[in-house]
């Protein structure tokens, strides 16, 4: 028999029971398990001299080093680790701090398990697994920037995953491939 290969996560989050769910959802999936779950930025980050992950699901509030710092630290010293940030916050500008510090994606607490294993799929297939909400903020922001560096394509394609539409839905849509629409994204 085939087996799938998996990708190892891992996750950092300060309250046991959160932990212990996304632990549980993440390897009832054939294509994933969880190789790591930790209470801090910094328990993380002593065991990433050891081993590394292919993705990190990431908390902002944690104690001590917050869940942004944790992503750049990662992300320097490892570069090639997916970190996708899961928090409660909408807050605007810890969503660009953690996207300026290297997260990939950014998924709030309120996902559901299809959205968060959906959410490491699409990044493993290159995506940038954001929530509606989240997209929305980054549109809405960029709507007060005038001086916005989107293209008008971007800022329609930006609009479309707001309305929680998948790739392929806009590809479809805007008659482009879906590689186009991950592009754009």
């Amino acid at each position: 028999c085939l087996m799938m290969e998996s990708n190892m996560v891992w996750i950092v989050e300060d309250d046991l029971f959160l932990r212990n769910s996304f632990t549980e959802i993440i390897n009832s999936t054939d294509d994933f398990v969880v190789s790591g779950a930790f209470r801090s930025g910094e328990d993380a980050l002593r065991q990433l001299k050891t081993s590394q992950p292919d993705f990190v699901l990431m908390d902002i509030e944690l104690p001590g080093k917050n869940g942004v710092e944790s992503t750049l630290a990662i992300k320097q010293s490892a570069p090639h680790v997916q970190v996708i940030m899961v928090t409660v916050y909408e807050d605007t500008e810890l969503v660009f701090n953690s996207l300026k510090a290297g997260a990939s994606g950014y998924i709030t607490k309120s996902a559901n398990v299809g959205q968060i294993i959906n959410g490491l799929r699409e990044i493993r297939d290159g995506g940038a697994p954001i929530s509606s909400k989240i997209a929305r903020m980054v549109i809405d922001s960029f709507h007060i920037n005038h001086q916005s560096p989107l293209t008008k394509r971007e800022e329609e394609i930006l609009r479309m995953v707001a309305q929680g539409k998948t790739f392929t839905q806009i590809s479809g849509q805007l008659f482009i491939a879906r590689e186009t629409t991950k592009t754009h994204v």
